[in-house]
């Protein structure tokens, strides 16, 4: 099944490259390191110190974030290694690039070849790790293979494998299973996410929570989201956070149906792609509001007229500054079928939250914080904002769950150093 897999690769190959090139029609990134993502690399990434390598791959911006702490973890338990730091993402890298600028001179960062067999030797010969270190979801099979074969450990950490991830993949159990089975070590989030993962075939495990709960809101962050909120005034201020395409025509809908009087409505979208689809859309509804990309928060006033309705996050590495300057947010992805995403950081910042009714993603967090107080799940859009209306309405109500929601947070973490207690025989003996 893995030869007829390899082939299927090599022969989609041209057109995989083609799509990459128009993707990069709206995100530049996608036609930069072409030559990485086919297992060549300049001289300049030859990295001939006398180094251990520990790879850890994130494929996007999700994972690298979540990835921080144990990659911080890494630098410090291991000083004499380098990390080697891949994505498949131009948002994965730059967040990458953005999140370790202070050590750069120890973390080096490329994007991974296709999983093809030549091309993943390739990539294993240039860098030499010592170790694979993969984030959530990244089960590729001739990746696991050429790395057992070359003797590379291979783990797997803040696990996570939904119902529907785990159906598809036994579909191709064949090909799946193997791949599964030959992974060293499995850290799971959560005891249904290991349920899951043993179902696809993976025999070493241990649940040590998600590594999400141990990022560090960055001060700066917090401190730039009160002054933007300081210039929003004395309004209630809703954010829709992480949105994804289909959901901001049903929010838009129910905002403006709604007609939240005072309530100024911050919407994020996920992908930077959309900043521009998204600006379109609200002239099309004639919605005032005022893009983020066109303020400087180092100017003593900015130009945020009293009557706007829309604040367009249109910027990346700021969710945090988003949430500081709110006081509720609907975290997207769960109004349409794509599974929801992280809540956590909005409960790091203090801010209850409202999440839609698909969030298969993120299950067992997603019913232990409604179980905490420090969430609800709307039926659609329009109860999102009716909801929303209701706890910014609700002072008293609405602080009690910021308050819950922030003990959530600090009640959870703690997952890196149980990651870093399982993975330590593996990153030892590769040294």
């Amino acid at each position: 099944m893995r030869l007829l897999y390899s082939l299927a690769w090599s022969l989609a190959l041209p057109f995989v490259i083609l799509r990459l090139w128009l993707r990069g029609k709206q995100e530049p990134g996608y036609r930069q390191h072409i030559a990485e993502r086919l297992g060549w690399y300049s001289e300049t990434q030859t990295q001939s110190q006398q180094r251990a390598t520990i790879w850890v791959h994130a494929v996007s911006a999700g994972e690298t974030r979540a990835a921080e702490p144990i990659v911080r973890a890494l630098l410090r338990a291991y000083p004499e290694h380098r990390i080697l730091l891949t994505h498949m993402t131009p948002i994965g890298r730059s967040t990458g690039q953005s999140l370790f600028a202070n050590v750069a001179d120890r973390v080096t960062q490329t994007f991974l070849p296709y999983d093809i067999n030549w091309m993943i030797r390739r990539f294993l010969r240039h860098f030499s790790p010592t170790i694979c270190i993969l984030i959530e979801t990244e089960v590729w099979p001739n990746l696991i293979a050429q790395c057992k074969s070359a003797e590379i450990p291979v783990t797997l950490v803040n696990a996570r494998l939904s119902e529907r991830s785990l159906r598809k993949a036994q579909r191709l159990s064949s090909l799946m299973l193997p791949a599964a089975q030959a992974i060293d070590y499995v850290a799971a989030q959560s005891g249904p996410d290991a349920e899951r993962l043993r179902a696809l075939g993976v025999r070493n495990l241990c649940i040590t929570g998600n590594m999400k709960f141990d990022v560090t809101p960055p001060p700066l962050m917090a401190e730039r989201g009160a002054k933007l909120r300081a210039y929003f005034g004395e309004r209630p201020v809703f954010i829709c956070a992480s949105t994804r395409e289909g959901e901001e025509p049903l929010i838009l809908e129910a905002f403006t149906q709604l007609n939240l009087p005072r309530a100024l409505l911050i919407i994020t979208p996920r992908h930077p792609q959309r900043f521009d689809q998204v600006a379109t859309m609200l002239e099309q509804l004639q919605l005032r509001f005022v893009r983020r990309s066109t303020l400087d928060l180092d100017q003593e006033e900015l130009p945020i007229p009293a009557d706007t309705q829309v604040f367009l996050g249109d910027s990346m590495g700021e969710m945090y500054m988003y949430y500081a300057a709110s006081d509720l947010a609907f975290v997207g992805g769960s109004l349409v079928s794509l599974g929801g995403h992280n809540l956590i950081e909005a409960f790091a910042m203090s801010r209850p939250v409202l999440t839609g009714p698909h969030t298969f993603n993120f299950s067992e967090i997603t019913e232990q914080a409604i179980t905490a107080h420090c969430a609800q799940r709307a039926n659609d859009a329009r109860d999102v904002m009716q909801r929303a209306q209701i706890l910014l309405d609700d002072d008293v109500t609405r602080n009690q769950m910021g308050a819950q929601a922030h003990a959530f947070f600090l009640q959870h973490q703690g997952a890196t150093d149980r990651t870093m207690q399982a993975i330590a025989p593996f990153v030892s003996t590769a040294q």
